[in-house]
């Protein structure tokens, strides 16, 4: 029953954005940390890539009815650049960003583009640690028969 309540709602979705802007968080600081590497290419998982995934997941556990019961997984499938493992654990595979312009010693920093990447990711990050925190307690006040 307690694994059913995890597995419901808006909770599993939730999870898997915090696991994927936690990943992508460490990415981007990689990237901060390497600007002045010479050599060093960039690297970042797109996150319009993984919401379009988890949005088609959300839509294929909802058209199979198990969405209000809670007994069916969130059904992920990987992706080029996310792999998800029997037990449910996310594994980024960035690739290299196109676009940003090659400087003398052949890195592709881009800073301004970091920085908004860092600050939209932190926001997404709030966002869903924030739903799932109100969702937990929502859960805790119904099993401690509280109003």
């Amino acid at each position: 029953m307690i694994s059913d309540l995890g597995n419901s709602g808006s909770m599993p979705v939730l999870e898997q954005m915090v696991r994927f802007t936690a990943q992508r968080q460490k990415l981007i600081a990689h990237n901060i940390a390497n600007m002045d590497t010479p050599d060093f290419r960039q690297v970042d998982a797109s996150p319009a890539s993984f919401q379009s995934q988890l949005r088609r997941a959300v839509v294929e556990r909802r058209s199979g009815g198990g969405w209000s019961a809670g007994s069916v997984p969130l059904p992920l499938r990987d992706t080029k650049e996310v792999r998800f493992d029997t037990h449910g654990d996310m594994t980024l595979r960035p690739g290299s960003p196109s676009g940003n312009v090659l400087y003398h010693d052949r890195n592709n920093r881009d800073l301004e583009g970091l920085m908004q990447d860092l600050a939209e990711n932190g926001m997404a990050f709030r966002l869903a640690t924030d739903l799932l925190q109100r969702e937990n307690n929502l859960l805790r006040t119904a099993i401690s028969q509280r109003v």
